[in-house]
């Protein structure tokens, strides 16, 4: 387990939040990282519910950088990014952020960004999960990451119930929620920077 969660704290506390609400989430998700280094229940598994774990998600942009990939979300019906449970044999949550796009998109040629080697955290959010047959109200400690698709080719999935391009000059007419609003904020400023560089 520590293999795991070492590499994980020094990333998560290397990232800069965007605003004092992210801030306040990369300090519990260090908080949760530091109770199972110390010997707590494992924040990775999709069984540790209190306060709750880590899963992993990915905000991906198509070749051209116009448009970034949502899913609706069946039973809330507002559009999100893909993502889901870290699973054991995910050597990091990098790895599962990436299986979980193809799981729900069939996108599978994904270029992290930054590169390989830089690669850190788009965004930090924590939310809550209400209670259901089988498991306890708990919260996902989302560790969101930044890919870039080598196609716009989705094929359909089961988990999903549809999934589309959404322009980035647009995306305010979607419905969504305010978390993924601040990373499209986060990813537009990216975008900028990327540009004026010379």
């Amino acid at each position: 387990m520590t293999s795991r969660l070492q590499p994980l704290r020094t990333q998560i506390a290397s990232h800069t939040p965007l605003d004092a609400t992210e801030a306040a989430h990369r300090q519990r998700m260090l908080c949760l990282t530091d109770a199972g280094i110390a010997g707590g229940e494992d924040p990775l598994a999709r069984s540790s519910f209190a306060p709750g774990h880590f899963t992993a998600s990915s905000f991906v942009l198509d070749p051209e950088l116009g448009s970034v990939l949502l899913i609706l979300h069946a039973k809330l019906g507002f559009w999100m990014q893909p993502g889901g449970h870290i699973d054991p044999d995910d050597p990091c949550v990098l790895t599962a952020a990436r299986r979980e796009v193809g799981e729900e998109t069939g996108l599978h040629e994904l270029t992290p960004w930054p590169p390989a080697g830089e690669v850190g955290f788009l965004d930090l959010d924590i939310h809550p999960i209400p209670g259901r047959r089988n498991e306890p109200a708990h919260e996902h400690f989302d560790l969101r990451f930044l890919f870039i698709s080598a196609t716009t080719a989705l094929v359909d999935c089961d988990e999903v119930r549809d999934a589309r391009w959404v322009p980035l000059d647009r995306f305010e007419t979607i419905r969504s929620d305010a978390s993924v609003m601040r990373a499209v904020v986060r990813i537009r400023r990216l975008l900028r920077e990327r540009l004026s560089q010379p």
